[in-house]
């Protein structure tokens, strides 16, 4: 918990999302790098000046996603390129993340390493699963090898547990509870709870559960609103990336108002 603490001060801290554009390759690629770059970081201009806690950038517009085995240069490269971009115009001590889907664990510790970044949101952390785009493997050992190989153990890595978009029946007997426990044994810095798709609220009971069993920092990873944000105390942290689009649609631009409402509700808990 100290480690999380070095980073997210606060009791409760708001870490946005910023979906990068769609990345050359992908079916949906429209813009070129500059403007993506110039997009992903007007995003995060916006967020700067509302206060927000926290950065995570994620390549959530490459629908439909590949597992990393599939991957090709174009997406490290691109991404790397983002998050140098948006390194330059950020406080030096907010701290700033990086996902790559799917399934691209080492991949973002790459990033993160070369870009200065300070964490990873990591699928597939422990336990394997069926998700959207096929198998995906059990990697902890793996990852954490490679945080040591390229001497990136001040990146920390956050984990989703029983993710989202998944199907979970493989390890139906393995509880919420148990599967979070793997994960701190496994030496996760924190774990993500999520519901079960992208806007889809997290089980306030099963976050209650893990509070009582676990000591490792919870963040919540999906639907937390300024509506239901008091439901979610036991959190320490929030990721937050649908609610704050136009009709809470994550593929919409920004509206600001809705990240002003957020931040004067989480200023109340």
């Amino acid at each position: 918990m100290s480690s999380f603490r070095s980073l997210f001060g606060k009791k409760y801290s708001l870490i946005a999302m910023v979906h990068v554009d769609s990345l050359p390759g992908t079916p949906r690629h429209r813009l070129s790098i500059q403007k993506l770059v110039e997009k992903a970081c007007k995003e995060t201009e916006v967020y700067i000046r509302n206060g927000v806690d926290g950065i995570l950038i994620e390549n959530m517009h490459d629908v439909p996603y590949i597992q990393r085995k599939d991957f090709q240069p174009e997406t490290v490269a691109c991404l790397s390129r983002v998050c140098t971009e948006i390194k330059k115009i950020i406080p030096h001590n907010l701290p700033c993340g990086i996902q790559v889907l799917a399934g691209g664990n080492k991949e973002a510790l790459a990033i993160a390493k070369a870009c200065s970044m300070n964490f990873i949101r990591a699928e597939g952390f422990v336990f394997g699963h069926i998700a959207d785009e096929g198998y995906i493997d059990a990697n902890a050992g793996e990852v954490m090898r490679y945080r040591k190989y390229i001497e990136a153990e001040d990146v920390q890595v956050f984990t989703d547990i029983k993710k989202k978009h998944s199907s979970h029946a493989v390890t139906a007997d393995v509880s919420l509870v148990e599967t979070a426990k793997a994960a701190e044994f496994f030496l996760s810095d924190g774990v993500i709870l999520t519901g079960s798709s992208t806007g889809s609220p997290a089980d306030t009971n099963d976050l209650q559960e893990l509070r009582r069993h676990l000591n490792l920092p919870i963040l919540v990873g999906s639907g937390v609103t300024a509506t239901n944000l008091k439901s979610y105390k036991e959190a320490d942290a929030f990721i937050v990336g649908s609610h704050f689009k136009r009709d809470g649609i994550w593929y919409n631009e920004l509206h600001e108002e809705r990240i002003k409402r957020f931040m004067e509700e989480s200023s109340k808990l």
